[in-house]
């Protein structure tokens, strides 16, 4: 297919040439600008301009494809380059459009199903650009579907050292009745010290059961290498890490353990308890900490009896992470990477506020996950370079160390 026609590149000479064809302005403006992005997308692609004869290519253009985007402003006509060889694959495409038809569906099924209001119907027109029926929205979610269970039951074929878990809660439809319904999240960090998000599940609850069933599949997935697990103190979650990765070791979220423990005093003495937390958490050296954690009980025994109490029989789960190579630690501490992506969750599912079905939470947590993970796997989270001294807490007493190097084969269950 012959190349498109050159236009004038100025914004004055791309408006004119759209007039002149009777175009909308707006949906002009935004094809020409995306057809520059697909062309930029293949030259550094191909690592060449168009006849750009140099020893550094790494193929040739082969003409253009058509290809229609959907976007707020309605559809767009496009040409996708193409590479001699057929290897170049745009990833416009699937980053526009893949969260944008998850969160698109989720309202849509909501007002096909007669549960939205006139608000959710605007949106939704002001979305797609025209009223949605059910075999549109049966096609649109064919596809994502499809691509959601794709990634949801990928094979694990690499190492993941260390884990970190968490949930949130999203209401969901359910016979009539809005229901709490637990979306439970995995991200492992992988050998090389890339994280990847591993999967995405509904439950009705953080029990033991549902935890199990998650850790489970990720292993038959091909989840090995488990030495580390950084999570909240649920119980159901912790004896599922418990059972399901027996030898690794496990981190209770600090920034939890504070906010539990800032909720039993009174307003006034908060600041000097977290005070006293963070010289704790701070400490250089798991023997700083262990004798500024005993010195915190001494001290709070008689004014706060009830924090010295927690802090005397669960204090050292915060302190696992001394196990880890110092450079690790500021970022294994707690599950705060893994609750920014919550806040991310969070910023798109209070547009849909109640969920139609639980697979319609799943597809759209599925799709931001998936768009995450591109993002994360750009660039390295943790340098895994060189030995892992894991260290055992014996009995919260002495420490077994444990060198694993991080690439040897010996990291697994």
């Amino acid at each position: 297919m012959a190349h498109p026609k050159k236009e004038d590149s100025s914004v004055l000479g791309i408006l004119q040439a759209i007039s002149a064809n009777g175009d909308d302005p707006v949906k002009g403006l935004l094809r020409h600008t995306i057809q520059q992005v697909l062309e930029e997308e293949l030259t550094a692609f191909l690592n060449a301009e168009p006849y750009d004869r140099t020893a550094n290519r790494r193929g040739y253009r082969n003409g253009y494809k058509p290809r229609t985007l959907t976007t707020r402003v309605g559809q767009l006509e496009l040409m996708v380059p193409k590479d001699r060889e057929g290897r170049f694959q745009t990833e416009l495409f699937e980053k526009y459009q893949r969260n944008e038809k998850a969160l698109v569906l989720s309202i849509v099924e909501m007002y096909v199903q007669g549960v939205s209001t006139r608000k959710v119907k605007k949106i939704t027109e002001e979305l797609c650009g025209l009223d949605i029926s059910k075999s549109q929205v049966s096609a649109l979610a064919k596809g994502l579907d499809e691509e959601v269970q794709n990634w949801r039951m990928r094979p694990l074929t690499k190492r993941y050292p260390y884990l970190m878990v968490d949930a949130r809660y999203e209401r969901i439809r359910r016979d009539g009745s809005i229901i709490p319904q637990g979306v439970l999240i995995v991200v492992g960090i992988d050998a090389e010290g890339y994280r990847e998000l591993l999967g995405v599940w509904c439950a009705d609850s953080e029990s033991e059961a549902s935890w199990s069933a998650v850790f489970r599949e990720l292993k038959d997935r091909g989840l090995t290498g488990v030495s580390y697990v950084v999570s909240d103190d649920h119980t159901g979650l912790t004896n599922a890490i418990a059972r399901q990765f027996q030898g690794a070791i496990w981190q209770r979220c600090q920034v939890h353990f504070i906010r539990n423990v800032r909720a039993m005093v009174s307003e006034k003495d908060r600041g000097k308890i977290q005070a006293h937390l963070r010289e704790i958490t701070g400490s250089s050296s798991l023997e700083s900490a262990r004798k500024r954690l005993l010195e915190t009980v001494d001290t709070l025994a008689d004014s706060h009896p009830k924090v010295a109490e927690l802090l005397d029989e669960h204090g050292e789960e915060m302190l696992a992470v001394y196990v880890l190579p110092e450079q690790h630690r500021k970022r294994m501490k707690s599950t705060n990477m893994l609750e920014r992506f919550n806040q991310e969750l969070k910023r798109r599912t209070r547009v849909v506020r109640i969920f139609p079905n639980e697979q319609a939470c799943v597809r759209l947590v599925s799709a931001l996950a998936i768009e995450q993970n591109d993002e994360w796997m750009e660039q390295k989270y943790l340098n895994m370079n060189g030995e892992l001294n894991l260290q055992c807490l014996a009995g919260g007493s002495e420490l077994i160390e444990r060198p694993l190097p991080i690439t040897n084969a010996a990291l697994s269950l």
